[in-house]
């Protein structure tokens, strides 16, 4: 993956992002079965209850877990120096699918905080793995890497699938590999305020990990400890990805689209491009929770399905753009 210098946006666009992002925090806020308004929400109680125990908690989880998967998409890519895979498609999310199963099994009641732990283990191992098969590949065919992950992710999925059904928990573990927001309460996503912690983490170490997309050789000769960066790098998209799945389940497309989308103006320089990177997911999720609780409204359309609709379209735009372009 080449390494660009950052092109900064300009004013006007980067209020147009902020703008486009309040704006769809607000309709986050009112939109939903319960009628709001900002009349009720100043002398009704119990409106200001549902926005404070239901509406927020949501709007904030949709937030953290854009921003956060993003991120883990940019991480990843940086990792595997392609632009064409994220923790959905290279496996990571299936394995924290399959990490969550495991400890349900042995521990039927564990709490979520240890739910998360096992499968930010086997995600971690699963994207190791992942990692260490697709750097064998030749590096003059980029596209053989997404289409490895999608096998490698069908196999790790197909595990987790076949194992489910063996033990009747078909259903449960559904609950895990469609990402979706209605069952988000106050005291039900605060584990995703660790995901933005480990987005702040990713700026800090945003010059490294650019360093470390110029590969193995030139990073070590540039001084970078190129194993201890290459593990942290892996454990924030191990990390990000399992806490986004034991809190909402598996959201696709989000690290895919968001750093292709914004690599196309704003270069390839990850502290440059990593706020606009975070910005944009945070918005893509938030605008496709919305439209999922309006297009069959009062019911809702899962995220997760809306996302693999309107995310594969996106994507598919962004190649033909590329193959445009060259």
């Amino acid at each position: 993956m080449p390494v660009a210098s950052v092109r900064r946006p300009d004013l006007a666009l980067q209020a147009a992002g902020l703008a486009l992002l309040l704006a769809l925090i607000t309709a986050s806020l009112f939109v939903g079965v319960g009628a709001l308004s900002m009349r009720t929400l100043l002398s009704d109680p119990e409106a200001l209850r549902l926005v404070v125990v239901s509406r927020l908690p949501r709007t904030c989880a949709a937030l953290l877990a854009g921003s956060a998967l993003a991120i883990a998409g940019l991480v990843m890519q940086t990792l595997a120096r392609n632009r064409f895979v994220e923790p959905s498609t290279a496996g990571t999310a299936q394995s924290a699918a399959l990490g969550i199963l495991a400890v349900t099994l042995l521990w039927p009641d564990a709490p979520l905080g240890w739910k998360a732990l096992g499968a930010a283990a086997t995600a971690l191992a699963g994207t190791a793995i992942f990692l260490a098969l697709v750097h064998r590949l030749p590096p003059t065919q980029p596209f053989l890497v997404p289409l490895f992950g999608l096998v490698y992710g069908g196999v790790v999925g197909a595990a987790a699938t076949f194992a489910a059904w063996r033990l009747d928990l078909l259903q449960y573990l559904e609950i895990w590999t469609t990402g979706e927001f209605s069952g988000i309460l106050r005291g039900r996503y605060e584990l995703l305020w660790i995901a933005g912690a480990l987005v702040a983490l990713a700026w800090w170490t945003a010059d490294r990990l650019t360093i470390l997309s110029m590969g193995r050789d030139v990073s070590v000769g540039l001084g970078l400890n190129y194993a201890a960066v290459l593990r942290l790098g892996l454990v924030i998209v191990s990390a990000i990805t399992a806490l986004t799945v034991v809190v909402v389940g598996t959201i696709p497309f989000v690290g895919l689209v968001a750093p292709n989308l914004i690599s196309r103006f704003a270069g390839e320089n990850l502290r440059g491009t990593l706020p606009w990177v975070a910005g944009s997911g945070a918005a893509l999720v938030l605008a496709c929770d919305i439209i999922g609780r309006l297009i069959r409204f009062p019911y809702e359309i899962p995220v997760g399905t809306v996302l693999g609709v309107v995310g594969a379209a996106l994507f598919l735009g962004l190649l033909f753009a590329r193959r445009g372009d060259d």
